[in-house]
Parts: structure tokens; C-alpha cells; sequence
């Protein structure tokens, strides 16, 4: 009876593990921003940021190297963007940097920042 216990036990760890907590699948609109900058200050939305001064493609070499990207809302919600997108440091999202896209992936809330994570986005607009 111990063992499968056990065995019952570790089976729903695993399964816990696979599948994203409490996540949903939802459809976001909203600006490519990266994530970092953008907490700082919130007027770097575009790939130019003030770092102090004005740092040309400050957003670009931040996603090349693999920072974290995020999707602004146009009602200033701000969700992590993870997933195939962030995959190979950024690589489907250096060129979408400051675009309006729909991203449409599991949308969750780890400890009050919300996350999406898909594999792909539909461009909408530069």
C-alpha cells in the first residue's frame, strides 16, 4: 500500500510539473517592450531608451542577450513574454521590439507579474 502511495504520489508531481498552474489560454494585444528598462522608466517603450542618457537599440542588445521581453497593453498591463518566443536569447522578437502585436499562449499569474508564453505572434502594427 506504502508503494503505491508513492507511486500515485510521484505520478501527480510530474503531471503538476507539465502543465503550467492556473493558466489560461488567452489572446494579448499590445507593444513589445523590454521588460527590464521599461520597469525603470516608463517612457522607454521604443527601441531608443534614457540609461541615463539616450541609448540607441538600448532594447535590441538587451534582447540579444537574452533579457527578459515583455507586451504593454494599452491599459499599462504588463505581461513577461516566455515560451518559443523568448527562445535562442529573443530571436522571433528582436525585430518586432516597440511593434503592436497579438500574441495568443498560456496566460498566468506567478506571484503578481503576469506571464504569457506562446510560440508565436501576428504582427499588427509598426
Amino acid at each position: 500500500m506504502r508503494k503505491m502511495f508513492t507511486g500515485l504520489t510521484v505520478a501527480a508531481f510530474v503531471l503538476a510539473l507539465g502543465s503550467p498552474a492556473f493558466a489560461k489560454e488567452e489572446t494579448v494585444k499590445g507593444q513589445i517592450v523590454d521588460m527590464g528598462c521599461y520597469t525603470m522608466d516608463k517612457s522607454n517603450t521604443t527601441v531608443d531608451h534614457k540609461m541615463p542618457k539616450e541609448t540607441k537599440d538600448c532594447a535590441i542588445a538587451c534582447a540579444k542577450s537574452g533579457k527578459p521581453m515583455a507586451l504593454l497593453t494599452s491599459d499599462g498591463k504588463v505581461y513577461e513574454i516566455g515560451g518559443g518566443l523568448a527562445a535562442d536569447k529573443n530571436a522571433k522578437l528582436i525585430a518586432h521590439i516597440s511593434h503592436t502585436v497579438e500574441v495568443t499562449g498560456d496566460v498566468m499569474d506567478h506571484g503578481g507579474k503576469m506571464m504569457i508564453s506562446a510560440d508565436s505572434l501576428k504582427m499588427v502594427s509598426k
